[in-house]
């Protein structure tokens, strides 16, 4: 029985079937037979969190416009479906025509969270791919990763081939076509891995030896061969015009969290906020044209059906005439019955007056995300937010019918003090005073979230420590019991061991790789789901290597230390980051790339590229 009947035996016995059936509207169908490259697109994740991510469907669509690939895809299966697919003897396989992941030539990961590391090395045990590189000979597929994560790529090395680093609609042409040559010829594997490392963009860990002092910090991240690089350089699209973008996109049957046509108004973010690694690794900020988003907006509209539009970026109050923009493309979704959706506004008077205009049939919930509680704090993490403007947009936004209010904070950002925490009690009673004063009767509701700091690669917060577990748990809760005081304010945190797994992770170094094997064989997976998430089954996997987990969390490092990720190259230079933490501890604020040339590095990292304003 070939593979597909036998899943279609099971869907009658699993949860959501689906999510395993593809046939979806704008999925691509070839010939395997006529292709000379099979390409598995692996999500490690369910099905409704990897089909609203749009780097995988502009890299399918991208692929798939090539005559000799074929890109397929594969997500992680539920507990349920697993367990049968064992049962059964059913490998990992694709939707689009359910060949198991073990006949492709290359897998490709997606690494958004690093709390999905432990699906990776699950999807790849149920494909029965042998789990370590140097287990899986010419012949077998070539494992590569992509995504955020990849900026500190170590704790995979042992299991992935080769990451890419940064934007990836030129690298992954590039090396496809260095696959191909591979293929089709008498190139060893290890030759073939070289000629990756020198392709902009690739880090091929095999080809790097770490060493490490007594204390256990690195004493050197060396190349092992003159042959390739020692520093990796990450890809930067220049063009986002002329850049490859599908408007034709797979839509999806079943409701997924994004269901909606999205369309990317810019890269990069020029805010500077000393916390956040999107800030830093997506820089520079280029703008897609004006004419580009409504000619896009317009197609996908047309090719998809949906009846929501998303206009996406780190910061799309950001975007140059923003308004005009949405106002042209109003006037074409309107008729459609298609809402607009704008995502990570700064919100003010302008953006409510936007927000007015496109949300016509429903109030959308206010959100804000000030991060801290007080003004000392948000100039010490450079957001650039100040509390009379929180107010002053919550007293027009509750005077124009909105009743639903959003706020995120951190907890532990360095430098933060009990005074800090009960700033954020206090701006969120003084938001319900301001209801309160306006007389207004309608029941309203105000949620305070917090998630705790995770200090990450490649930020000027990259070298400081994070809370422990215990002082995590004393800030949630003298917030939660002041908070409690409130009327109509509701208070949601973020697990205290799931924020310390993130961390270590993070920060971690190849020592971990054999951890996560640990993990794995222990149970660990979908471990960013809070009903299956186990910290001591975590624990045990640290103690079978010896290694403590604190040493990559609660640690405060050294300017000078050298770090796990010093051979990616993001065009932020360390002498800007370490003086962007300095400046931190004066709580002195940086100006924006919007502002004036801050002189991070990235504007002299290939072709003089930087912020622009014309669109």
């Amino acid at each position: 029985m070939v593979v597909k009947d036998k899943v279609f035996k099971l869907l009658y016995s699993v949860e959501k079937p689906g999510r395993y059936i593809g046939n979806e509207i704008n999925m691509v169908e070839k010939d395997p037979k006529k292709v000379d490259i099979r390409f598995a697109f692996c999500f490690p994740d369910i099905y409704e969190i990897g089909m609203s991510h749009l780097g995988l469907k502009i890299l399918y669509h991208l692929l798939n416009k090539r005559e000799d690939v074929y890109c397929e895809r594969a997500f992680m299966p539920w507990i349920d479906m697993q367990e049968k697919m064992q049962k059964e003897g059913i490998k990992l396989f694709t939707l689009e025509t359910f060949t198991t992941i073990d006949e492709f030539d290359i897998i490709g990961f997606s690494l958004s969270y690093e709390m999905s590391y432990t699906n990776v090395l699950k999807m790849l045990k149920l494909s029965g791919i042998p789990l370590e590189c140097k287990s899986r000979p010419k012949g077998m597929p070539i494992v590569i990763a992509g995504g955020p994560c990849t900026y500190n790529p170590e704790p995979l090395w042992e299991f992935i081939d080769v990451f890419v680093i940064g934007e990836g609609e030129e690298v992954i042409l590039e090396f496809v076509d260095l696959f191909k040559e591979y293929k089709f010829s008498e190139m060893s594997k290890e030759e073939f891995l070289l000629r990756c490392a020198n392709i902009e963009g690739c880090y091929v860990p095999s080809f790097y030896e770490v060493k490490y002092n007594q204390d256990g910090t690195i004493k050197a991240i060396l190349p092992t061969t003159s042959q390739v690089p020692g520093k990796v350089k990450k890809r930067i699209i220049k063009d986002m015009n002329s850049v490859y973008f599908p408007t034709k996109m797979i839509t999806p049957l079943i409701e997924v969290v994004h269901d909606r046509a999205v369309v990317e108004v810019f890269r990069g973010c020029g805010r500077g906020c000393r916390f956040c690694q999107a800030g830093v690794i997506y820089r520079p900020v280029r703008f897609r044209s004006m004419g580009k988003v409504i000619e896009y907006s317009k197609e996908l509209i047309e090719n998809t059906g949906c009846n929501e539009l998303s206009l996406i970026s780190l910061s799309t109050s950001d975007y140059p005439n923003i308004e005009t923009l949405a106002k042209n493309i109003l006037q074409f979704t309107e008729d459609k019955k298609v809402n607009i959706s704008l995502p990570s506004l700064r919100l003010d008077s302008t953006s409510l007056e936007l927000l007015k205009q496109i949300e016509k049939v429903r109030k959308p919930t206010l959100t804000f995300a000030p991060e801290a509680g007080t003004q000392r704090l948000r100039d010490v993490i450079n957001k650039n937010i100040k509390e009379e403007d929180i107010y002053s947009t919550v007293r027009l936004a509750f005077e124009r019918g909105f009743q639903n209010v959003k706020l995120y904070f951190m907890l532990g950002l360095p430098t933060e003090t009990d005074e800090d925490i009960i700033g954020i009690y206090e701006i969120a009673r003084n938001i319900r005073q301001i209801y309160s004063d306006l007389g207004l009767k309608k029941r309203i509701r105000i949620t305070v979230s917090t998630s705790f700091f995770v200090p990450k690669p490649h930020t000027p917060f990259q070298w400081e420590p994070q809370d422990s577990i215990d002082e995590m748990k004393r800030k949630m809760k003298m917030l939660k019991e002041k908070l409690s005081k409130v009327k109509d304010v509701e208070y949601n945190w973020h697990d205290f061991y799931l924020s310390k797994l993130e961390a270590v992770l993070s920060r971690g170094d190849r020592r971990l790789s054999a951890v996560l094997k640990n993990a794995l064989e222990l149970g660990c997976q979908f471990d960013e789901w809070g009903e299956f998430f186990d910290f001591s089954k975590w624990q045990l996997a640290f103690e079978k290597e010896n290694v403590d987990y604190k040493f990559y969390s609660d640690r405060r490092r050294d300017f000078n230390e050298i770090l796990p990720w010093e051979m990616i190259d993001t065009g932020v230079s360390k002498e800007f980051l370490i003086k962007e933490c300095k400046l931190a501890y004066e709580a002195k604020p940086t100006p924006s790339c919007f502002e004036r040339c801050v002189g991070c590095g990235v504007a002299t990292f290939k072709g003089g590229i930087c912020v622009g304003k014309k669109v």
